[in-house]
């Protein structure tokens, strides 16, 4: 019979802890008296990941090499049967314990993410990266982002299905997913948790990773509310141009300047590709929909 909802586990070299998580799945899961099905999508992993994860009664779709934590979830949700997924890390982070509350707001919300809390036990370099992220996103979305990069997250399948295209195949795929939800029209709903520290080393790197993160905010920024980021530009470069041409007139007693006038045009044509952006967002979410209408039963 075809399981109602589809738990997915991206993981990589987590043999260390990937039968617990499932075991923790099984027994929540059972308490809920619904059909189900446990993928665990091994991504090249060299430990052992995927009999581990047999082992513990997961269904397992194995990648041939390592291709990222984001090519891993869109196998899973290509690979998924249930009408409702439920995508969490592999580390033991987070707790099978808290699906319930997720799924519970599904229906009304088409999305919920479970917003790590201030008792969480995570670093306070991510803590303080996060809070960045979150604010720039919230701008990007005129929407309270909470958790812009939690892993923990219960989505419908058919919306998630609309946009798994857009996701990239790196630890970024959460960012990608929420602003994409968020541009489309869904609703998003955050679902307070508490994450425990992982089992075995992290795969992401600061430096390397946060940049990253950051260089993709603004690029999906561009792709979905593009005046969002060419209007403050605009606005600036204009600003920085007349008040550099009215010091030069009267304080120094020069001419108004060609790099001043040229400022003020460059702001000009960034507003004006700002708004040409902006009609291609919209035209592409316009096919998007009529490529990938909602199902009958939404």
């Amino acid at each position: 019979m075809k399981p109602e909802i589809s738990v997915i586990i991206p993981a990589y070299n987590e043999k260390e802890g990937i039968a617990s998580v499932a075991a923790r799945i099984h027994e929540v899961m059972k308490t809920l008296g619904l059909l189900y099905e446990i993928i665990v999508v091994d991504d090249g992993s060299a430990d052992g990941t995927a009999e581990a994860a047999r082992a513990a009664g997961a269904s397992v779709i194995s990648h041939p090499y390592n291709i990222g934590n984001g090519a891993a979830v869109k196998t899973g949700i290509r690979n998924a049967r249930g009408n409702k997924l439920v995508i969490l890390d592999a580390d033991g982070q987070h707790s099978p314990e808290d699906i319930p509350r997720l799924l519970e707001k599904l229906g009304p919300y088409d999305m919920a993410v479970g917003a790590r809390s201030g008792d969480s036990e995570t670093s306070l370099h991510r803590d303080a990266a996060n809070k960045i992220y979150n604010l720039f996103a919230s701008y990007i979305c005129k929407l309270k982002i909470e958790d812009l990069t939690s892993g923990f997250r219960a989505i419908k399948a058919d919306i998630a299905r609309r946009f798994v295209y857009l996701l990239p195949n790196t630890f970024s795929y959460p960012t990608t997913i929420t602003l994409a939800i968020v541009r489309a029209g869904h609703s998003l709903t955050y679902v307070p948790i508490r994450t425990a520290r992982r089992k075995g080393r992290s795969k992401i790197k600061l430096l390397r990773d946060g940049a990253r993160f950051f260089l993709i905010i603004v690029k999906i920024a561009t792709l979905f509310s593009p005046l969002r980021i060419f209007i403050p530009v605009s606005i600036s470069m204009f600003l920085t141009g007349f008040i550099c041409g009215l010091a030069k007139i009267f304080i120094y007693g020069e001419r108004y300047g060609p790099t001043s006038a040229m400022l003020m045009t460059m702001a000009v044509v960034v507003f004006m590709v700002g708004l040409v952006s902006e009609q291609v967002a919209q035209l592409r979410f316009d096919r998007s929909e009529e490529r990938n209408p909602l199902s009958p039963e939404r």
